[in-house]
């Protein structure tokens, strides 16, 4: 009796220590790591991979806008379109740099980009860094478990989250124009 109150207990407060998100899947509930980092708060560093295989922090984008598009991958038709939509039309937006981040490996990436003739954007890989955790898209269940959410971040020049979107389901686009609108304010 006394270990199920203490299990009890445990699993109480691990549940509000470690509050997931819950987001769809093709309407189904999978979960995320965490919330994504509030507006008007410090936007969290991170280290992580671009295509020539070295590390890119945050602070390597100091004093512009930083528009986050996060996703799952770019072999994935909405993944894609994002990524495409991005470089039409927010990789063009004065003093701003777009930052296409999944966990596909970045010889993946530079290979999509090749194909695609993608040229606006940065991609970043997330296969050895802790970004999905420290920015709560890491999901935590189903057959998509490791990969990332969906989500949207705008960051200004002087590192505040200005805007952020979780995408209530992975297989629906963001908000793009809702994003745009957050650099040009």
């Amino acid at each position: 009796m006394f270990s199920r109150i203490i299990f009890s207990t445990l699993f109480l407060f691990s549940t509000f220590l470690f509050a997931q998100n819950t987001v769809l899947m093709g309407g189904k509930p999978v979960h995320t790591y965490a919330k994504l980092p509030a507006v008007n708060k410090a936007a969290p560093q991170f280290t992580l991979t671009d295509v020539t295989m070295k590390d890119q922090t945050l602070d390597s984008y100091k004093g512009k806008y930083v528009i986050l598009n996060i996703f799952p991958s770019v072999d994935t038709g909405v993944c894609s379109a994002s990524v495409h939509h991005f470089n039409e039309d927010a990789g063009n937006i004065p003093n701003t740099v777009v930052l296409c981040i999944s966990k596909d490996l970045p010889f993946a990436q530079k290979r999509f980009c090749g194909a695609e003739g993608i040229k606006n954007v940065v991609m970043l890989s997330d296969f050895r860094s802790d970004f999905g955790k420290t920015y709560g898209v890491e999901i935590t269940d189903s057959v998509m478990k490791g990969l990332l959410s969906r989500a949207v971040v705008v960051i200004d020049p002087s590192g505040k989250i200005v805007y952020e979107e979780q995408v209530a389901d992975i297989s629906h686009e963001p908000n793009y124009e809702a994003a745009i609108a957050a650099v040009k304010k």
